[in-house]
């Protein structure tokens, strides 16, 4: 640093510099959070269930094109099926609810050529925070954890 110039430690507020003087890098652990950042700014893990109906299509290409899904996404807990409906149900790491529900509203459509789904459409979508999700198995009226997880038949 030149003789006069300033610098600023801790709290990222700016530093008087002297003309041309570049500022020095720092970084941040994880976990960290930016100056103003609230806890509701930070990504939250929502437990989705996404159902998808449309006309007949073969059982085996049906499970091919979830199990297809499921390879392409891991994050996908289980998947439930029948020659004309599909349940998919996962978890998504978003900042609210809208986001996720952005995202689940987007997956059976953009990933329809890719895997090879049927042209079925969402005719419904759950979206709940985790502590929703545990409060209702506890309380023994949600639904039950994912298991086993993967493809199966309704």
């Amino acid at each position: 640093m030149r003789p006069g110039a300033t610098a600023s430690h801790g709290g990222g507020g700016s530093a008087a510099r002297a003309p041309g003087e570049e500022r020095a890098l720092t970084s941040v652990a994880a976990g960290d959070r930016y100056e103003g950042e609230r806890p509701e700014d930070l990504p939250r893990l929502w437990h989705v269930t996404l159902s998808v109906s449309g006309d007949e299509a073969p059982l085996k290409e049906v499970r091919r094109a979830l199990e297809q899904l499921a390879h392409d996404h891991p994050f996908l807990l289980t998947s439930r099926y029948a020659n004309d409906h599909a349940e998919i149900r996962y978890w998504e790491e978003a900042r609210d609810l809208h986001d996720a529900a952005a995202v689940a509203l987007r997956l059976w459509g953009e990933h329809r050529q890719s895997a090879g789904l049927p042209p079925w459409e969402i005719v419904g979508l759950e979206v709940i925070d985790r502590q929703t999700y545990h409060q209702r198995v506890a309380e023994g009226y949600g639904p039950p954890p994912a298991s086993p997880v993967g493809v199966h038949p309704f």
